[in-house]
């Protein structure tokens, strides 16, 4: 899907969780948008850019201009901008591909540069529990999702909205990634002893940063949420590197 320059990843922002500074983490966002360098041929966004979204055919949440144009400044330039829904922005039906970016479903083998890439948000990956499986499932099934867009945006705003405060980061609390015994790591590892996969990169778990090296010699990487910081990974062709945007926030 791109051939040269720099592609960038990028995962969990969150944004209108009200965690932290709300508006500063969108602004740093749409900061990091705007800073990206001319030899930015692509950007993935693996899930969970937004912590609560849902769209009619003739609704969208209010808000959220400045990354909006940041977005459609960088595909303005010719960048390619692609998406993953998350398990908090799962309900994106096709605003986002009129405004011009490209949706994928994960697992998605992409190769850049001769390098093979699996890419996705990472829920729902490898032997995960059966209630979580559940709940995935629930969230995913078209009946459910009609019904409830037969609520008035006022009540489905509020409804989401008031179940996605109650996740662990209102908590405040960071998810220790337990490794070789993760289902993503199952997941990752049974999947490239199958396919010819150089790198995996996901997010979903808030954790710290982890680089991990597979049996099978591909790399997995986990990004970390933007609660705080503003991590990123990008690949200039030959390798991938990890990066954490820095600006005033004034």
């Amino acid at each position: 899907m791109s051939s040269a320059g720099l592609t960038y990843f990028v995962s969990d922002v969150h944004l209108g969780l009200q965690v932290a500074d709300p508006v500063a983490r969108e602004r740093r966002f749409a900061d990091f948008l705007n800073s990206l360098p001319e030899e930015t041929k692509a950007l993935y966004m693996l899930g969970d850019i937004w912590d609560f979204w849902y769209e009619y055919r003739d609704v969208v949440p209010k808000g959220y201009v400045r990354v909006l144009s940041a977005l459609q400044g960088l595909m303005d330039r010719g960048v390619e901008v692609y998406f993953f829904q998350g398990n908090h922005d799962v309900w994106t039906y096709s605003y986002f591909e009129e405004l011009g970016m490209k949706r994928l479903v994960q697992p998605a083998l992409v190769e850049i540069n001769g390098k093979t890439f699996c890419l996705g948000h990472g829920d729902g990956l490898g032997p995960v529990p059966a209630g979580y499986r559940f709940l995935r499932g629930v969230f995913h099934n078209r009946i459910l999702q009609f019904l409830f867009s037969l609520l008035h945006p006022w009540i489905a705003f509020r409804l989401g909205n008031s179940w996605s405060r109650r996740n662990r980061l209102s908590r405040h609390e960071e998810y220790v990634f337990k490794g070789p015994d993760e289902p993503l790591y199952k997941f990752a590892d049974q999947f490239s002893r199958e396919n010819k996969v150089d790198y995996f990169i996901f997010g979903h778990y808030h954790s710290e940063v982890m680089d991990m090296k597979l049996p099978s010699g591909a790399s997995l990487f986990i990004l970390k949420d933007w609660m705080e910081g503003a991590p990123y990974m990008y690949f200039d062709g030959i390798s991938t590197f990890g990066g954490s945007f820095q600006n005033s926030e004034k």
